[in-house]
């Protein structure tokens, strides 16, 4: 019998939950592909160790950009290799939930259905992912009670407030962690003349990048290569210089959680000031966003104890507890 499987494609990371088994597979969504062969030539942490580093026939590629898919035959390949090595074969097709982003249209919810079949998934289920995100933060979506959730990822920032098992408020922007690496690129570019790829921005990021002015501001080395001479160079970057660049992407996210929290009807908003506001994501684990978002809404804001595993957690209790909790899925009424 194959095992049924819960799926989070995220652009960042995809992370596969295995029924009775747990988190099987956490990966940055990155395959390579030799552009000769169209041979798939490594997917992952592999395939991520390859970007800005290939020849020109090697190309490493993100198949989702801001949670949408942007090459449907390589998204369908990344799937097939995702359930091949989840054990799923041609003589058993499992029952598949996949979560996706909620700011996804009718005809990116087809391709997602469409690439998870013809990998091989019997029936592909789509859950949104703040629904999934609430589920995995162990938060009682099913009480008459509001419940905010804030999912940051890779390409996207989902904010939503669910009570009675549904989602009563909802704002979704396309700006999300690699946004703020791409935001990071362009400052030292202009400011600096260098030129850095995404990984070391992302380790910038993640080493002194900061949404809320820091005590503990240590400065990082940067080396990249010069834009004038095109020799390597390197130079130090301080906290505040990373803040500032990324002013606009922080803003952006802060302002869609304010945008929510307007839309939530009265009794809800008054539940929040208790519940307060559960921050998901990888892109929620960036220093300082929790204390920035309690400074603007005045709500409490909590880092849930998985941010990363939060929405395949979820995913993987509405497949433990099927039959009860389908009616979650997107287009339930089938």
């Amino acid at each position: 019998m194959a095992r049924d499987l819960a799926i989070d494609l995220g652009t960042a990371n995809t992370l596969v939950y295995a029924r009775d088994g747990g988190i099987v597979l956490n990966e940055p969504t990155v395959i390579a592909v030799n552009e000769k062969t169209q041979a798939v030539l490594a997917m992952g942490h592999d395939a991520w160790q390859m970007i800005g580093r290939t020849p020109a026939s090697i190309v490493a590629v993100r198949p989702l950009r801001k949670g949408a898919i942007t090459d449907f035959d390589i998204t369908q390949r990344m799937i097939r290799l995702l359930l091949k090595r989840a054990g799923v074969s041609r003589f058993n097709r499992p029952r598949v939930v996949i979560c996706v982003p909620s700011a996804i249209t009718e005809v990116e919810r087809r391709a997602v259905e469409e690439a998870a079949r013809r990998a091989g998934a019997a029936d592909p289920y789509l859950i949104h992912q703040p629904m999934a995100a609430a589920i995995g933060a162990g938060l009682p979506i099913h009480e008459p009670l509001g419940n905010m959730i804030v999912d940051v990822g890779g390409g996207t920032s989902e904010t939503a407030v669910i009570s009675l098992g549904g989602i009563v408020a909802l704002q979704a922007i396309r700006v999300g962690s690699f946004d703020i690496d791409a935001a990071i690129q362009t400052y030292v570019r202009r400011d600096y003349g260098i030129a850095i790829g995404e990984r070391t921005a992302e380790e910038i990021k993640l080493a002194i990048g900061t949404a809320y002015p820091m005590d503990d501001a240590v400065k990082a080395e940067v080396r990249g290569r010069d834009l004038m001479t095109g020799l390597p160079k390197t130079v130090i970057l301080s906290p505040d210089e990373v803040r500032a660049a990324i002013e606009e992407q922080v803003n952006a996210i802060v302002d869609s959680v304010v945008l929510c929290l307007g839309q939530a009807p009265p009794e809800l908003a008054q539940d929040l000031i208790v519940q307060g506001i559960h921050l998901v994501g990888g892109g929620g684990m960036l220093r300082g966003l929790d204390r920035r978002l309690h400074e603007e809404t005045r709500i409490p804001v909590h880092l849930v104890d998985a941010p990363l595993e939060c929405v395949v957690l979820g995913a993987g209790k509405v497949l433990e507890s099927f039959e009860s909790l389908k009616v979650l899925f997107m287009g339930a009424e089938r």
